[in-house]
C-alpha cells in the first residue's frame, strides 16, 4: 500500500484550520487580558471564566469524545471477550457529568478556584498538596498519551503514513496552538474539533451498515457468526468487575483536572451546571457510532475482504479495528472523513491534557510553592515551558503501547483510586485534615499497588475473595478498585478524626501539630486564611493577595 496522498491532503488542511482558528483565539486572549485587571494567569488558563455556555458544552464533550474515546469504544465492543455489555463509556461519562453537575460544580465554581488542587492547598497546606498533585499531572500525561496513540494508530492504517511521524506532528499542532492563547485556543479550537466529528462519523455510519461483506447486525448481536455475540455476556462472576469498571469512569472522571477547568472557566455558576448536563446527552449521542462500528467488525467475514484472513482479533489487531473497518467496509473517500473525525477528535483532547497539566504545575507548584514571587510575565513562560514539557512526556508515552483502551482505564484508575476520595473529604467533610490525607493517600497507593493489576504487570500479593486463575494468571473477581477507593476514603476520614481527637483533648502534645488541627477547631478558617495571607504578603504581590482572598473567602462560608 502506498502513501494515500489525498487522504494526508485533507488532514493537513484540518491542521491548518485548527491552526488558523488557534491564532484567532490567541489574539482574543490577549484582548481579554489587557482588559483584565487580575493576573494573566486566570486568562490563559481559565479564559478570563468568559467562557458561554455554548461554547462550554462544545468544549467539555470534545474534551472527552477523543481518540481514546472512539478508538476505545469500538475496540471493546469488537472484542469477543469484551462486548457492547462492557463498552459503556458514553453511559459512564454521562453519568459522571451529571453528577459533577449536581455536586462539585457549584462549589468549586462559586469559590471561584483555579485549580482542582486549589481546595487542598488551602486546608493541607502547601507541601502535601504538592504530593498529592503527582497523581494529577500523571493521569493527563497518560491522557495526551491515549489521543495521541489513538491518531497515529488510525494514519498509519488508512494513510500508510508512519505511526511516528503522525504522532510527532499531531503533537506538535496542539502543542502550537495551546501555547498561543491557552484555555480560549482549546475551546474555540474545541467547536471546530467537535462539529468535525459528529459530521464524519455519523456520515460514515450508513456506508458501514449497508456494506456487502458483513451481516445484519441485529442478527449478530445476540448470535455467534464469525465470533461471539458483539453484544457480549456477563457471567455471575463478572458482575463485580463490571460493577467496578461502571464506577471507576462514573465516579473517577469528576477527578480529572479536565472536567474541573471546564466548569471553572464557566461565565457563571449556572453556566458551569448547566455544561454538565448538556453534555452529558452529546456524549451518549457521539458514542453510538464507535458502537455501530465495532458492532459491524464482528459481524464482518474478513476473508472476503482485502485484509484476508484471520480476522483483527486473531492477528492481535483489535486495537486497530476502527480505521481497518473504515479503509475495507467504506469507500475511499469515507475513509478519509473518518481520518478526519479521529484527527479533530484527537486534537481536541490533547490540547485540554496539556493545558491541565500545565494548570496544576504552574499554578499549584510553581506559583505557590517555588517560586511565591514569580510576576505574570513569569508564569507566562512557566506556562508555555510547561506544555511544551507535557506534550513531550505524553508523546514519548504514545510510543510505549498501540492500545488506547489500556491508557485510557489507567488514567482513569489512578484518578478513581488516588483522586476521587481525597477530592470528596476535601470539599464535602469538615473533619478531613492534613493528616487524614496523608495516610490516606499512603494507604491506598499501598493497597492499590498490593492488589496487582494484570495489564500493567503487577503480581497480585493481596489477594481479595473470589480471585482466580485466568490463562496462567491471577485475577481478581472483586471490586478491587472500588475497594482501594473505599479504603483511602475511609483511611482519610478515620485518621483526621482520630488526630484531631488527639491534640484537642490534649493526647498528643500541640508542638507536634503540623498541620495546626487543634488551631483549626478553636480558629474560624476565616482568621487562618488571614493569618496565611498575611504571612506571606513579604513575598507576594498585591495581586497575589487579592487572589488568596478570591480564593479562600467563599469556601469558609460553606463551612468546610
Amino acid at each position: 500500500m502506498s502513501l494515500n496522498i489525498p487522504g494526508l491532503f485533507v488532514v493537513v488542511l484540518f491542521y491548518i484550520l485548527v491552526l488558523g482558528t488557534g491564532v484567532w483565539a490567541a489574539q482574543k486572549s490577549r484582548r481579554a487580558e489587557r482588559k483584565s485587571q487580575g493576573d494573566g494567569i486566570e486568562v490563559t488558563l481559565l479564559g478570563g471564566r468568559d467562557i458561554s455556555l455554548v461554547v462550554g458544552v462544545f468544549t467539555m464533550t470534545a474534551t472527552w469524545v477523543g481518540g481514546g474515546f472512539i478508538l476505545g469504544v469500538a475496540e471493546a465492543v469488537y472484542n469477543p471477550t469484551m462486548g457492547l455489555i462492557w463498552a459503556l463509556m458514553p453511559v459512564q461519562y454521562s453519568v459522571s457529568f451529571v453528577i459533577g453537575g449536581l455536586f462539585f460544580a457549584k462549589p468549586m465554581r462559586e469559590r471561584n478556584y483555579i485549580t482542582m488542587m486549589d481546595p487542598f492547598q488551602i486546608k493541607y497546606g502547601k507541601v502535601l498538596s504538592g504530593a498529592l498533585v503527582l497523581p494529577a499531572l500523571l493521569v493527563d500525561v497518560l491522557w495526551v498519551a491515549c489521543t495521541l496513540v489513538g491518531l497515529g494508530v488510525t494514519m498509519s492504517v488508512i494513510l500508510d503514513f508512519p505511526y511516528t511521524y503522525s504522532t510527532l506532528i499531531s503533537a506538535a499542532v496542539a502543542i502550537i496552538y495551546t501555547l498561543l492563547g491557552g484555555l480560549y485556543s482549546v475551546a474555540y479550537t474545541d467547536v471546530i474539533q467537535l462539529s468535525l466529528v459528529v459530521i464524519s462519523l455519523w456520515l460514515c455510519v450508513p456506508f458501514l451498515l449497508l456494506n456487502p461483506t458483513s451481516t445484519d447486525i441485529s442478527q449478530t448481536a445476540f448470535n455467534h457468526t464469525y465470533q461471539g455475540p458483539w453484544i457480549g455476556t456477563l457471567e455471575s462472576d463478572q458482575v463485580w468487575r463490571w460493577i467496578d469498571d461502571f464506577l471507576m469512569l462514573g465516579l473517577g472522571s469528576v477527578a480529572f483536572q479536565c472536567f474541573h477547568q471546564r466548569t471553572l472557566s464557566s461565565s457563571s455558576t449556572r453556566n458551569a451546571q448547566f455544561t454538565c448536563f448538556a453534555a452529558a446527552i452529546l456524549i451518549t449521542i457521539l458514542g453510538i457510532p464507535s458502537v455501530l462500528v465495532g458492532a459491524v467488525a464482528a459481524s464482518t467475514d474478513w476473508n472476503i475482504t482485502v485484509y484476508g484472513s484471520p480476522s483483527p482479533y486473531e492477528r492481535g489487531d483489535e486495537s486497530f479495528v476502527l480505521p481497518l473497518t473504515l479503509q475495507h467496509l467504506t469507500p475511499h473517500y469515507i475513509s478519509i472523513l473518518g481520518i478526519g473525525a479521529v484527527a479533530a477528535a484527537v486534537m481536541s483532547s490533547t490540547d485540554s491534557g496539556l493545558l491541565s497539566a500545565t494548570s496544576v504545575f504552574s499554578s499549584n507548584i510553581y506559583k505557590n510553592i517555588l517560586r511565591k514571587q514569580a510576576s505574570d510575565r513569569e508564569m507566562q513562560w512557566v506556562i508555555r515551558v510547561s506544555v511544551v514539557v507535557v506534550g513531550l512526556a505524553g508523546t514519548g508515552t504514545a510510543f510505549c503501547t498501540n492500545s488506547t483502551l489500556m491508557l485510557w482505564l489507567f488514567g482513569a484508575d489512578i484518578s478513581y483510586t488516588l483522586i476521587f476520595p481525597h477530592l470528596v473529604c476535601v470539599l464535602f467533610f469538615k473533619v478531613s485534615n492534613g493528616y487524614g490525607a496523608s495516610m490516606g493517600y499512603l494507604v491506598g497507593l499501598t493497597i492499590r499497588i498490593l492488589v496487582g493489576e494484570r495489564d500493567a504487570g503487577l503480581p497480585i500479593v493481596l489477594p481479595l475473595p473470589g480471585y482466580t486463575l485466568e490463562d496462567g494468571v491471577y485475577v481478581q473477581q472483586s471490586p478491587y478498585r472500588t475497594i482501594c477507593m473505599l479504603t483511602t476514603l475511609m483511611a482519610i476520614l478515620f485518621f483526621s478524626f482520630l488526630t484531631s481527637f488527639m491534640f484537642n483533648h490534649g493526647l498528643l502534645p500541640e508542638k507536634w501539630d503540623v498541620f495546626k488541627v487543634k488551631c483549626n477547631t478553636s480558629t474560624s478558617l476565616t482568621d487562618r486564611a488571614t493569618e496565611n495571607a498575611k504571612e506571606e504578603s513579604g513575598n507576594n504581590t498585591v495581586s497575589d493577595n487579592n487572589k488568596l482572598e478570591d480564593v479562600s473567602q467563599p469556601m469558609l462560608e460553606t463551612g468546610i
